[in-house]
């Protein structure tokens, strides 16, 4: 079996699990690296002591971060499980673990979001009020759809987030009339696509196969496409995506620069801030949890501990006595 044939058959097995095309490329990228590491041999002629020598190298030699090395075993985990049937559970994979970092989170003041806010303009800007104002992750944010604004009952749906939990969250009332305008447009712009022979837009799992007309309804576009049609790089269908993650986060860094604001400024910033400044005003923890899609509230807890670094304001230094 030839390395492009493993590979294709790794592809085949991940699009199978309907896993994201970032997922596709890095799990396609670690079973590259741990190949080439060994030069060349193919993974049905190694095993344990093979896989720790290359997750002890990227901790040791890489000094990659844990999340990386992880994110490499579990490449690794898929190959030899769900590609080549090789079972790695009673192995007991030993290797030297990359430290884990604990990072508290940088966050924003309300005024210098609003700074930041007030740097973006159009569509960008919209987006940016739902990252904050609803506490959604980047990916979040790009991949709703029309269905998911529920102006009836002020709620934003959810759906197959990171945490693989469904949730909803209150609707902005401050963007409730721009959210409605942006609806608006993607109508138009969908009986657009459709007159013009298009109009289908990518749906997840096997909801294509069991609403077969569903990726023509105008429920189902993303509620922030691209101004043009692209092609599926899976399928090859031509198709109006979403909004790409590059561009979005692109205006985020250009509006930070222009805010004059030095602090480490991403799109998780708005998340983070969402969460401080819901627990700064007394929302309990396992409100947030819920509202972030948390699993555990331990995850949560981490902006406990950004308030109380916040609240050491009132310790003067020994300069100011």
């Amino acid at each position: 079996m030839s390395k492009k044939k493993l590979l294709d058959l790794a592809r085949e097995q991940i699009r199978l699990r309907h896993y994201s095309m970032q997922t596709e490329k890095s799990y396609v990228g670690w079973m590259k690296r741990y190949i080439f590491f060994h030069h060349k041999k193919h993974p049905v002629e190694m095993g344990k002591a093979e896989i720790e020598a290359f997750l002890t190298h990227l901790a040791v030699e890489r000094n990659v971060s844990a999340t990386t090395q992880n994110q490499a075993f579990n490449a690794l985990l898929f190959l030899y499980t769900q590609v080549l049937g090789i079972p790695l559970k009673d192995q007991n994979i030993q290797a030297l673990r990359a430290q884990q970092r604990v990072h508290v989170p940088v966050v924003l003041t309300k005024e210098e979001v609003i700074r930041i806010l007030s740097g973006l303009a159009g569509v960008y800007q919209l987006m940016a009020y739902l990252m904050y104002g609803c506490g959604l992750r980047m990916k979040e944010v790009l991949q709703l759809r029309v269905k998911d604004i529920d102006f009836g009952f002020d709620r934003v749906y959810v759906w197959d987030s990171k945490s693989l939990k469904d949730r909803t969250v209150p609707l902005p009332q401050k963007i409730k009339q721009r959210l409605r305008l942006q609806v608006e447009y993607v109508e138009e712009l969908h009986r657009m696509d459709l007159a013009d022979g298009c109009g289908s837009v990518y749906l997840p799992h096997a909801l294509e196969r069991k609403y077969p007309a569903a990726h023509k309804e105008t429920k189902w576009q993303y509620l922030f496409p691209m101004k043009t049609i692209s092609t599926d790089p899976r399928t090859g269908l031509r198709r109006r995506h979403h909004i790409l993650e590059r561009t979005f986060g692109r205006n985020i860094k250009l509006a930070a620069e222009k805010s004059g604001i030095h602090k480490r400024v991403t799109s998780h910033i708005f998340r983070h801030s969402y969460a401080t400044h819901l627990l700064q005003s007394g929302v309990d923890i396992r409100s947030i949890q819920e509202l972030l899609g948390h699993k555990s509230v331990e995850t949560t807890m981490i902006y406990t501990h950004v308030v109380k670094e916040l609240n050491k304001e009132s310790i003067k230094s020994p300069l100011d006595f």
